[in-house]
């Protein structure tokens, strides 16, 4: 269905529809079609694309995709966007990406994202950290907006975390939280700002009344932006994007500068989350 406008989607039924709520925001066209019947095949009970061109979405899929006639995001859109519909369906899990980013967790390929959130609640647990492995092409001369599903590649190492610590008391460590970096925003973090250079982002997560996303990905209740809790580690799952490297290969000063993403250590991406559970990107926890 298509909606004229955010206000017009939140009027809508398929807000307060069952399951968990995934929301898409087009950027510039790029691997709409590939985002959204990931999503759906996922499990999503809704799936809403956020977007200046609805005619992205297939024929197939229209009646399948809720469509929000919205305007290219810049980043504090998407964050008042989200906010926007945590406002308005307090209690039901959500999801937020980009185009050409795509959700993997344990299991994903025989396990619903549904089944994976009701696990996690019985955890007692309202938000669930996810890492964004970026995605790139093996050859930009042939790919120059350094996108291919059938040729994409991922840093198999170079990976790290540092205690995130809290300028509002004094720099003290924050319990349980860790600011993650990595892939092609720490290999070529001449051309990232450093406020953009964090791989972390808290994708999934329970809306609840007061709730906030703030514009560097975490929110305003810090249990959210928790690893884990404090008994035992949890799922943690990967947004698999595109974004950076598309950023990289399109910005003025640094597509010029770039050539080549691949390094000794980029892999093949396998489209599966064993890969991901094998190189330590994910995690189980106690789901088995």
């Amino acid at each position: 269905m298509l909606h004229r406008s955010l206000t017009a989607f939140l009027k809508s039924p398929a807000l307060w529809a069952k399951g968990p709520l995934a929301l898409i925001f087009d950027e510039d066209g790029v691997e709409v079609e590939s985002t959204l019947r990931h999503h759906l095949k996922l499990g999503f009970a809704t799936v809403a694309l956020f977007t200046e061109e609805p005619d992205l979405v297939p024929e197939d899929l229209k009646d399948q995709v809720e469509t929000v006639d919205f305007e290219a995001p810049r980043r504090a859109r998407v964050t008042e966007a989200v906010n926007r519909v945590i406002d308005a369906a307090p209690g039901r899990w959500m999801f937020y990406c980009y185009n050409a980013e795509y959700l993997y967790f344990p299991y994903c390929e025989t396990r619903k994202v549904g089944e994976l959130l009701t696990f996690h609640t019985e955890e007692r647990r309202d938000a669930m950290l996810t890492y964004v492995i970026d995605l790139y092409a093996g050859d930009l001369d042939q790919f120059p907006n350094a996108v291919s599903r059938e040729q994409a590649l991922l840093d198999s190492s170079g990976y790290y975390a540092l205690r995130r610590e809290d300028p509002v008391n004094g720099y003290a460590h924050k319990d349980r939280q860790m600011d993650f970096f990595g892939g092609l925003r720490w290999r070529f973090e001449e051309h990232v700002p450093w406020t953009r250079r964090r791989i972390d982002r808290i994708s999934l997560f329970k809306a609840k009344a007061g709730l906030e996303l703030l514009t560097d990905h975490t929110f305003t209740d810090e249990e959210y932006n928790t690893y884990s809790c404090e008994w035992h580690h949890n799922l943690t799952a990967a947004v698999c994007s595109f974004r950076a490297a598309k950023a990289l290969k399109s910005n003025p000063g640094s597509r010029e500068e770039i050539t080549d993403f691949r390094w000794r250590k980029s892999v093949p991406f396998d489209w599966h989350s064993q890969q991901l559970l094998e190189l330590g990107l994910i995690e189980p926890g106690q789901w088995f």
